[in-house]
């Protein structure tokens, strides 16, 4: 049966699968296109590891094994190490309408003077005219030193004389103490006999009391008995009753009258006598002290006298070595050069004035430096990213860019605690001030030039080091290019330490290899941008593929700055 007579009512059943092969035939054309990306990825790939055919002549550099110098190298500018500040050490003279003293004759700058030379001459004139004022004033000085010194000579003998009578009244009141306490004829005792006899005449009369008192008791019972019997009246009751209270009472105050007594006697032997000791005690040592008193009274005013005189002695003092100073600064108006060295005068800021003939200088205003120009050394400026490596005591090679044909020898003699403020490094990034000093005398040298030390901080023996041109960046990861028969393929590398010029290779090429100084000269590199530094070739180079080049001969080349940068980098992560 052909497919023309197949009924209508069967095509709906076959048109149910569309879906699925609808969805087959996607997923069929993406697993081919993820194929197709992967050959391409892989491709790339297999281009990259390929050995690149270079598109210009190669410069290349044999890896051996030998000792790598490691320094640290800085710019800064050269100072003398033994630089002397003249300082203007004349004084102002008040009242004159200047202010400074003006200078009548200064040496050039930039000459070179010997120790003893003439340097500066101020104008004089106003420090003679002080100077006769002030002869005249230590004179008056002297004349009041002598009265105070007599003065002080009469204070002793009125010290004297008090002291002599404060020493009378102490000898009166130790003999009125001794009356006072004499056991047999003192003051005390006959008060205290006194006292006792006067306590047994009244026992005498509470004896005599006492009688009575009993009499009365007897009278009272008996008159007390008749009155119940009815033979006595309560008059004669009531008076009993009486005299008997009477009795009683006479009795209680002979009583009360001894206590006063005894009381009076104890008061006496307890507190009067000594409240008596301690007046004449008191009295006897007002006196002794105020003996003591009159001595510091005396010394007192005899210190006033002796100070009066030590003022006077102060003044005359002073007034003379004001005299000695104004003659000193008659002296200090010419100034002597106190080394050989060459004069620079004081740069000029907004509160002094230009050093010059007749310019008024301030007292303590520096007028010019004295540089030895003999002995120098460089003030420079540490990384904190090496700061830990450079100490005081390495030796150093010292270059300056006016002779770069000579070396001289130095020593770090300081490193600064604490970071410079500012800088041309930003505000994130720190330097330390470094001084170095130039170990041997030089010639021709002058302050501020500009001078590269190089500082010596270790040596590694027997390692490989290839120059830092042959060490590219890709990505995160550091390579070079190894060559070999004309042809160079990429080497993953670990970097170790650097000196700026050669860099030391822990892992990824063995001795004998030869390394590509100019990366830049292979396709694969032309085509990646670059950055950094330029930086000349080091070591031993050869060119291959016929063509002479000096290694040298492309000094900014993005492959040089490239593979500097990737050294600095590496270099700088290891640390």
């Amino acid at each position: 049966m052909s497919h023309a007579s197949v009924p209508r009512q069967n095509i709906p059943a076959l048109s149910g699968d569309r879906p699925t092969a609808y969805w087959r035939r996607w997923l069929v054309a993406g697993v081919l296109v993820a194929c197709c990306i992967s050959a391409g990825f892989a491709s790339v790939q297999w281009y990259r590891q390929k050995p690149q055919a270079p598109t210009q002549p190669l410069i290349l550099h044999t890896v051996t094994a030998g000792d790598l110098p490691i320094t640290v190298t800085e710019r800064g500018n050269l100072e003398s190490q033994s630089n002397v500040e003249i300082l203007c050490e004349v004084d102002d003279i008040e009242g004159d309408g200047l202010v400074g003293t003006q200078i009548l004759s200064i040496v050039p700058n930039g000459t070179s003077v010997e120790q003893g030379d003439l340097l500066v001459e101020f104008d004089s004139a106003g420090h003679l005219e002080r100077l006769d004022r002030q002869i005249i004033d230590t004179e008056s000085s002297r004349a009041i030193q002598i009265q105070a010194q007599a003065k002080y000579e009469n204070q002793i003998t009125q010290n004297e004389t008090l002291l002599a009578d404060a020493e009378l009244d102490v000898a009166l009141a130790t003999l009125e103490q001794e009356m006072f306490v004499d056991e047999n004829s003192g003051t005390y005792k006959l008060e205290v006999e006194a006292i006792k006899r006067l306590i047994e005449d009244i026992n005498n009369e509470i004896l005599g009391a006492q009688g009575a008192l009993e009499l009365k008791r007897n009278e009272k019972r008996g008159i007390e008995a008749l009155f119940k019997l009815g033979y006595a009246g309560q008059h004669q009751l009531d008076q009993t009753r009486l005299d008997l209270l009477q009795s009683e009472s006479q009795y209680v105050a002979k009583i009360n009258k001894l206590n006063t007594q005894l009381a009076t006697l104890e008061k006496k032997q307890l507190y009067e006598k000594q409240m008596e000791e301690l007046k004449l005690k008191g009295k006897l040592e007002t006196a002794v002290r105020r003996v003591e008193q009159v001595k510091r009274n005396n010394e007192a005013l005899l210190a006033q006298a002796k100070a009066a005189l030590d003022v006077a002695d102060q003044l005359l003092k002073k007034a003379e070595e004001r005299l000695a100073r104004y003659q000193k600064q008659i002296e200090l108006c010419r100034i002597y050069a106190p080394q050989d060295g060459m004069v620079a005068y004081a740069p000029v800021d907004r509160y002094t004035e230009e050093v010059r003939e007749g310019a008024a200088i301030r007292p303590r205003q520096r007028i010019l430096s004295l540089p030895k120009l003999s002995q120098m050394q460089v003030k420079t400026s540490v990384h904190e990213s090496v700061l830990d490596q450079v100490k005081p005591g390495l030796t150093v090679g010292v270059r300056v860019d006016a002779f770069p044909d000579r070396l001289y020898p130095g020593t770090v003699k300081t490193v600064a605690v604490l970071p410079e403020q500012g800088g041309w490094y930003g505000s994130d990034t720190k330097v330390y001030q470094t001084v170095v000093t130039i170990d041997v005398p030089v010639e021709r040298l002058k302050p501020g030039m500009t001078a590269v030390a190089e500082i010596h901080v270790d040596r590694l023996e027997n390692v490989l080091a290839v120059p830092v041109q042959a060490v590219v960046q890709v990505g995160r990861d550091t390579a070079c290019y190894v060559a070999d028969k004309g042809l160079a393929q990429r080497r993953p590398i670990k970097l170790g330490r650097t000196n700026d010029k050669l860099v030391q290779i822990l892992d990824g090429i063995s001795p004998g290899q030869r390394v590509v100084l100019n990366p830049m000269a292979l396709a694969e590199e032309a085509l990646r941008p670059a950055g950094g530094e330029e930086q000349k070739s080091a070591g031993d180079a050869e060119q291959i593929s016929g063509t002479s080049a000096d290694p040298t001969s492309s000094p900014t080349s993005p492959a040089v700055q490239s593979s500097r940068a990737a050294a600095a980098n590496v270099t700088a992560r290891a640390l």
